[in-house]
């Protein structure tokens, strides 16, 4: 007695028609081909290993129900989805727009899709939705994280990630490395006879942030200069007027900022109570992001190759998921920053 599994070729399948409320799953191919649904997997993603016979019903119970195999399906047999998850703590900041991009453009030359996140600055939510895609996503793409050292050290532990702007002994990192161009801005205002200089921070739990400050403060001292820190301020230009008010007060008469949007909310605030840039206050933001050259004056800031890293992240990325025999992965890679100078520094006024 032949079972359904492996019954003649000339057999046909049993027929029953397709649900019609819902797509047709994959149980709905094994029941109408008479098999285990773990052999229709096998026939679908790996062919070889299921006999002509019953390979050959399954195939016409999958095209009489018109079932497509969905990706989290084929993750099953093949232990891969073919997507990467993007985590980005604002999707409205223009700085990610370009870092978006880069990951979107190299995962398409790989054949795989990108699922982005808006983290929405917030490390709890950050964690919930690495927990929550461990099964949908092959690896992950963290920009900026927010989380804690610990927190990240859990996460590179049980699945394949790359950070960016957020070094970590525990997971392959790219870093901008904003803190020299922090330097070269400093280089710049002191030449323009800047003495008493501020520090505008942003989210406390920025890596960068913590990184551009300790690079502003010791520099900025060994120059001998007044240095101030004010903040945390969250990264967006509706926080620029009370960034603007708290810098004016500590009597510096120049900034730098943490990111550009701050930074361009700050002079919007400026030129409203009648403070003139450069004349009066000279500012520096950092991100060069799209705007910051024809805002009201346009604006000095920290230039970087913000789609390379991108691009360089899915790289390192690929690197675990695909790994050659023999080959070292890559651990860390640094992006090079410049200042661009704009209208928005000018000579100290005292």
């Amino acid at each position: 007695m032949t079972t359904p599994a492996t019954g003649p070729a000339h057999e046909e399948p049993r027929k029953g028609p397709a649900p019609a409320d819902r797509m047709p799953t994959i149980k709905d191919v094994a029941e109408l081909a008479g098999v285990a649904t773990s052999t229709v997997s096998r026939a679908l993603s790996k062919p070889d290993r299921v006999n002509q016979h019953t390979r050959q019903r399954i195939q016409e119970a999958a095209a009489q129900l018109n079932y497509v195999p969905s990706s989290q399906a084929k993750g099953l047999s093949s232990g891969r989805t073919g997507t990467v998850a993007v985590l980005v703590p604002d999707i409205t900041n223009p700085f990610y727009f370009d870092i978006i991009r880069g990951t979107q453009h190299q995962l398409k030359a790989a054949g795989l899709t990108q699922l982005l996140v808006d983290t929405e600055e917030s490390s709890e939510m950050e964690l919930d939705a690495l927990h929550k895609m461990r099964r949908s996503a092959d690896g992950f793409v963290l920009a900026a994280s927010r989380l804690t050292d610990a927190q990240l050290a859990e996460v590179a532990g049980s699945q394949p990630l790359v950070t960016i702007n957020r070094a970590s002994a525990d997971a392959p990192s790219v870093v901008i490395d904003t803190p020299s161009a922090i330097i070269q801005a400093l280089d710049h205002l002191a030449s323009l006879g800047h003495n008493r200089v501020c520090y505008v921070g942003g989210p406390p739990t920025s890596w960068s942030n913590e990184m551009r400050w300790k690079v502003f403060e010791e520099d900025s001292r060994r120059r001998g200069m007044e240095t101030h820190r004010i903040g945390p301020f969250i990264p967006k230009t509706t926080s620029g007027a009370a960034a603007a008010d708290a810098a004016l007060r500590t009597g510096a008469t120049a900034c730098v900022v943490f990111n550009d949007l701050l930074a361009i909310g700050m002079l919007q605030r400026l030129q409203a109570r009648g403070i003139r840039v450069p004349e009066d206050m000279s500012i520096v933001g950092s991100d060069d992001i799209f705007g910051a050259d024809f805002c009201n004056p346009p604006l000095t800031t920290i230039s970087s190759p913000i789609e390379q890293a991108g691009r360089v992240a899915v790289a390192m990325l690929l690197s675990q998921l695909n790994p050659v025999p023999g080959g070292a992965s890559r651990k860390l890679a640094v992006m090079p920053t410049h200042l661009t100078i704009r209208q928005s520094t000018g000579p100290a006024s005292d």
